[in-house]
């Protein structure tokens, strides 16, 4: 295709509202990435759709139906590649020839390996003009996990933190409750709800018994993703993430608030995963799942990189991590986290409360380098996004 800086105007501002469209998928369509499509006819909008949830039309097929004939010799602009193959559901390169559609400009190529470009090679092949890289980066940002997980065989680490100016997260005594307001913690909701699992440590569960859920109903969400009366939100039930506590010991109590409700997975080492107290978590309707501890600590924590892996697996795109310091400290350290969720209240905790990690760095040249994303106020807090560099 020309260069970005010569791509007309009108393809820019169909792909944007093609991306738009997409995003309004980022409770809903975990775990197939979220894709928008916008068809367009001698410079008019005739169709557009968006993919909502696994096993239901593509984005692609959604737009087809809404535009009817008037797809015939449109433009289809797509922020992922079509696929090509036979999954949960039927080709949409298929569909899209059908259709009669005579150009399709695609955002990013599909970093699935099933598609990896066969999807634009089928429609080039068919005589229908193809371009792709258009808003690329932005079409990226829309799936991170999904991206991560196809490109590197892992979900996309997003860790929590909440703190006070002085980056403490709890009394010494271990008290926390709460740092932040409730416009922060509501904010927290929307995060947990695009999460495909929700991480945690058993010495958060322990000492907070937290639930980890997402406390949010479905209108709740569509008003979020902007369409409070979007009537396709209507029929979705509340989706809740896989619940996941790291807990190489087994300390989990079976009466944890945590085991209840939607499913919860525990990992433990391989030799707690046979006994006992392993067997009184699945009594309590928990999967215990073994996983490897890190070489370096064989009597210490799981392996993080060994706990990516299963979760991916488990087509887990985007990881919301919520835990201890210990934790977060252990994912840092490991090169784990891919980004950062600070919320920030306007207190102070003193110098005898917990730190934000555990990370003992020794050295100015061992810091951690960050990327500021994003600054918001959110109620009395201020929310730092970060991206690990």
């Amino acid at each position: 295709m020309t260069d970005r800086d010569e791509t007309p105007v009108a393809d820019r501002r169909h792909m944007a509202r093609a991306l738009e469209l997409a995003d309004r998928g980022r409770f809903s369509a975990d775990p197939n990435p979220r894709v928008g499509c916008v068809l367009v006819r001698e410079g008019r909008e005739v169709g557009a759709g968006l993919h909502w949830r696994t096993g239901e039309p593509h984005a692609e097929v959604n737009a087809l139906r809404a535009a009817g004939e008037a797809a015939r010799g449109a433009t289809a602009y797509v922020t992922l590649e079509p696929c090509s193959h036979h999954g949960r559901t039927p080709p949409c390169t298929e569909a899209l020839l059908a259709a009669g559609v005579n150009r399709v400009v695609v955002a990013m190529r599909d970093p699935n390996p099933r598609v990896a470009g066969s999807g634009l090679a089928q429609l080039r092949e068919a005589g229908v003009q193809v371009e792709s890289g258009l808003l690329e980066a932005e079409a990226r940002a829309l799936n991170p996990g999904f991206v991560a997980r196809m490109e590197r065989g892992r979900p996309w680490v997003r860790v929590k933190l909440a703190a006070s100016l002085d980056g403490r997260t709890a009394m010494a005594s271990g008290e926390s409750r709460w740092i932040t307001g409730e416009a922060a913690r509501h904010d927290v909701q929307l995060w947990r709800a695009r999460a495909g699992a929700i991480l945690t440590g058993s010495g958060t569960v322990v000492a907070d018994d937290p639930r980890l859920n997402v406390r949010l109903s479905p209108q709740d969400l569509a008003a979020a993703a902007g369409f409070p009366a979007a009537p396709e939100f209507a029929g979705l039930p509340g989706r809740q993430p896989l619940r996941v506590v790291l807990d190489a010991r087994l300390r989990t109590p079976p009466g944890a608030l945590i085991l209840r409700g939607s499913p919860t997975w525990i990992l433990t080492s391989p030799e707690q995963a046979e006994t006992p107290a392993a067997a009184a978590l699945r009594g309590q309707g928990a999967e215990v799942r073994p996983v490897a501890l890190m070489d370096e600590h064989p009597e210490g924590g799981l392996d993080p990189g060994a706990v990516l892996a299963e979760l991916a697996r488990a087509e887990i795109n985007e990881l919301h991590v919520e835990s201890g310091p210990g934790l977060a400290g252990a994912l840092a350290r490991a090169g784990c986290v891919d980004e950062w969720l600070l919320y920030q209240a306007p207190v102070l905790l003193g110098s005898t409360a917990r730190p934000l990690l555990e990370w003992p760095l020794a050295r100015m040249e061992e810091r951690a380098e960050l990327e500021l994303l994003e600054v918001r106020q959110v109620g009395d807090s201020l929310r730092l996004r970060l991206r690990t560099r």
